[in-house]
């Protein structure tokens, strides 16, 4: 099996044998909603609140292998938990407490990656709005994936309603707008 997949497997099993609430964003989710490319990590959306999140990160650290020696530390500071899987993936797992990230988690659903595997992803309008948000080119090409591929499914008023105050939160309303002008040009085509 896909090493990435067999990662993802991993890190899906490690949350759910403790019952915390996640789900998959990043490449793994866009592949699922847009068109193939290649990605060399997995990246988690994990449930922690806020205050909580030393017991998720050492238990983490306790199971896998950190990518930094202060992933600890990074981890509190950034949110942002850096291991790898124990076939050396890669692994980003961001600490979830915004509503719109418990949102994303609990709108999430499984899909059928392989025949015995099924792994939990965010929805398309909740990567979308993730990638959107992130604003790096390779999110922008994810977004236009979905974009295409889920051409007249997407539920553009959620969209947009989650997207707007996050953008304002950034002070960077023009990544709406950028969407939006994407949009039309894919639904012109």
């Amino acid at each position: 099996m896909n090493p990435l997949l067999l990662a993802a497997t991993e890190i899906q099993q490690f949350c759910a044998e403790r019952g915390w609430k996640f789900c998959l964003i990043g490449g793994v989710a866009a592949i699922r909603w847009g068109r193939e490319r290649t990605t060399r990590d997995v990246d988690v959306s994990l449930l922690t609140g806020f205050d909580q999140e030393e017991r998720f990160i050492d238990a983490f650290l306790q199971r896998f292998k950190a990518r930094r020696p202060d992933a600890r530390d990074f981890a509190l500071h950034s949110r942002v938990l850096i291991i790898q899987a124990s076939n050396g993936v890669p692994v980003d797992i961001a600490l979830a407490g915004l509503p719109f990230e418990q949102k994303m988690i609990e709108r999430s659903n499984p899909v059928r990656f392989a025949p015995k595997l099924t792994l939990q992803t965010a929805t398309p309008e909740d990567i979308v709005i993730t990638k959107a948000f992130a604003g790096r080119h390779r999110d922008w090409n994810d977004v236009e994936g979905i974009l295409v591929r889920q051409r007249g499914k997407l539920d553009w008023d959620y969209i947009l309603r989650e997207l707007r105050p996050l953008c304002e939160l950034k002070e960077a309303p023009e990544i709406v707008d950028e969407l939006l002008q994407m949009r039309a040009k894919i639904d012109a085509e």
